[in-house]
């Protein structure tokens, strides 16, 4: 059985690969040169339950299934401040069951580790990645749950297509645990 659906991004094998997924795909609906994106993720039934002005807003309020996890899109992540900083900055209500990023960047294959300049700062670093003739683009959607659980979604910019998407728990693992640490209160 093919893990793509008929109307063309992979189907998802658990609440957290839909969310994420669905993130991936608002995003892409956006275009690329995107700022980064976060979205509180909450339980669909609690919400209908406990904020049903809320789920109705957000059309939520049909009696159909529906996906267990509702991404709520945060308000901008301020563009002077570094994305880590910011992060240690969260802290969400009991209510937000887990939490995800959309964030764009520049990656080189494995293979050009070896030849990084040493003693480059970060900004010189960026610089020479930004220059390197085989960076590639991607938009890095992860996201955590309380519980522990990661899942990460992958979209290069050059294969810009949601059957090109590649998903895992273990991709972006250093995002995953700033993430992660956002419920560490």
């Amino acid at each position: 059985m093919s893990n793509v659906s008929p109307s063309g991004p992979p189907m998802a094998a658990s609440p957290l690969t839909r969310a994420v997924l669905e993130i991936d795909e608002y995003a892409s609906g956006l275009g690329w040169d995107q700022p980064a994106r976060l979205f509180a993720l909450v339980d669909t039934a609690r919400l209908r339950t406990q904020e049903p002005g809320l789920a109705a807003q957000l059309g939520l309020d049909g009696d159909e299934a529906g996906a267990p996890l509702t991404p709520i899109e945060q308000d901008e992540i301020p563009s002077n401040t570094a994305l880590d900083e910011f992060l240690a900055t969260i802290a969400w209500p009991d209510a937000v069951v887990g939490c995800a990023l959309t964030v764009e960047r520049l990656m080189l294959p494995p293979s050009a580790e070896s030849s990084v300049p040493d003693g480059l700062d970060d900004k010189a670093l960026a610089k020479w990645v930004a220059a390197h003739p085989n960076r590639q683009e991607v938009r890095m959607t992860v996201a955590v749950l309380r519980d522990g659980a990661r899942e990460s979604a992958l979209r290069l910019r050059e294969k810009d297509s949601p059957k090109e998407v590649l998903t895992g728990s273990a991709l972006v693992p250093g995002l995953a645990e700033a993430l992660s640490a956002t419920f560490e209160a």
